[in-house]
């Protein structure tokens, strides 16, 4: 049974992205891609809301990565060789290979795909990790806290959602970046975590 992991760079003040849309202040140095890389080589299938898609789907094209070290070279494999689950209402087809499409996220078929996987599931972006904390289909957390604080923007963790967490891991890179690995205990309301 593959573990569900929303996994982002997220600034100190808690956003994925500062109110112009910018993520400038989150891109990673060379130790930080090694990260990522050795953390997305467990992942299976990540899952993904059209907007954080396309955003990723840069990976496929060889064009730009030419003179790109090579942790970014490597990333790309990596991403390249996942499966991926798109879900969108407007997106006619996968513009990347090993993608399919989905009109809408079916909390019980992620929890078949977590049940059947070998390897663990990521999913990526705000608002479709808002719905998989929502329906309590998280299993872990792992954020990359960012020495910025972008005083505004989108959200990285769900807000109306209280989830009481276990610290697994954590790591401090030399850039001033703080790795946290949690595991989701349970997860409520708010107002239910409130009046506990």
């Amino acid at each position: 049974m593959g573990k569900l992991i929303y996994a982002a760079n997220i600034s100190l003040d808690g956003y994925l992205e500062d109110e112009s849309g910018s993520f400038g202040w989150s891109l990673p140095d060379a130790e930080v891609h090694q990260f990522w890389n050795e953390h997305e080589r467990r992942i299976g299938t990540s899952l993904y809301g059209r907007r954080m898609y396309e955003t990723m789907a840069v990976w496929e094209d060889d064009d730009w990565l030419t003179g790109e070290p090579a942790v970014v070279r490597e990333y790309a494999n990596i991403w390249r060789d996942t499966d991926k689950v798109v879900y969108s209402r407007t997106l006619d087809r996968a513009s990347t290979a090993r993608t399919r499409i989905e009109r809408q996220f079916e909390p019980e078929a992620v929890r078949k795909l977590k049940e059947t996987s070998r390897s663990d599931l990521s999913i990526g972006g705000a608002e479709l990790g808002a719905q998989a904390f929502q329906y309590g289909l998280v299993d872990e957390c792992v954020l990359l806290l960012s020495p910025a604080v972008v005083g505004g923007g989108k959200p990285a963790l769900p807000r109306g959602v209280g989830l009481t967490l276990e610290l697994l891991d954590h790591r401090r890179f030399a850039n001033g970046v703080i790795f946290l690995r949690h595991a989701i205990r349970s997860a409520s309301s708010g107002a239910e975590l409130n009046a506990t």
